[in-house]
């Protein structure tokens, strides 16, 4: 029997889109765990539309079905939490031949840190290669249609935020935004 490889797929997840569920099941097809990270320190510098919480949260309800799909929040090197949790595979999605640059100097740099570690590129399904958490952010925002390029559950909870927001600013307070952990 060959031993058990588990994969972290690492990002902000601000949602989750359709596109990031596509690439786990994939990655479900060469491991057998796949523990989906919600980076910290990915949002730190800007305001998140779902706090790190509830971005943990909406992934474990969208693979609530599929056991061998985790979710977990992480600050530090991607490295060290892989490390920590006995993932020897890092996931990533390449949309573009623009993303590859940086993914392949991420990967590098990560084999560097820990030479145990590989990176697998995967490319999403060609419906959701435009697709982007900051776009469905935006269309969402401007009240455009997202349902498909999130789970209905997930478009649920943007729809609640930006009601939410909408509220707050017709009633002169500031608007709920996540930069923060919870």
């Amino acid at each position: 029997m060959p031993p058990s490889r588990t994969a972290i797929y690492p990002g902000s997840f601000d949602p989750i889109t359709r596109g990031h569920e596509d690439i786990v099941r994939r990655a479900l097809r060469f491991a057998d765990r796949v523990i989906v990270a919600v980076a910290q320190r990915a949002t730190a510098p800007k305001q998140g539309l779902f706090s790190i919480g509830e971005r943990v949260e909406m992934i474990r309800e969208v693979f609530a079905g599929e056991p061998r799909v985790e979710a977990a929040e992480f600050d530090g090197l991607l490295v060290d939490f892989a490390r920590s949790r006995g993932a020897d595979l890092i996931i990533r999605g390449l949309r573009a031949v623009s993303d590859f640059e940086y993914e392949f100097q991420m990967a590098l740099m990560n084999r560097r840190l820990w030479p145990e570690v590989e990176t697998v590129f995967l490319a999403p399904d060609v419906s959701y290669s435009f697709l982007s958490a900051s776009l469905v952010r935006e269309i969402g925002l401007l009240g455009g249609e997202i349902s498909g390029l999130v789970s209905p559950e997930v478009q649920a909870k943007m729809e609640a935020r930006f009601h939410e927001q909408r509220e707050a600013e017709q009633g002169g307070r500031e608007p709920r935004r996540h930069g923060g952990r919870r």
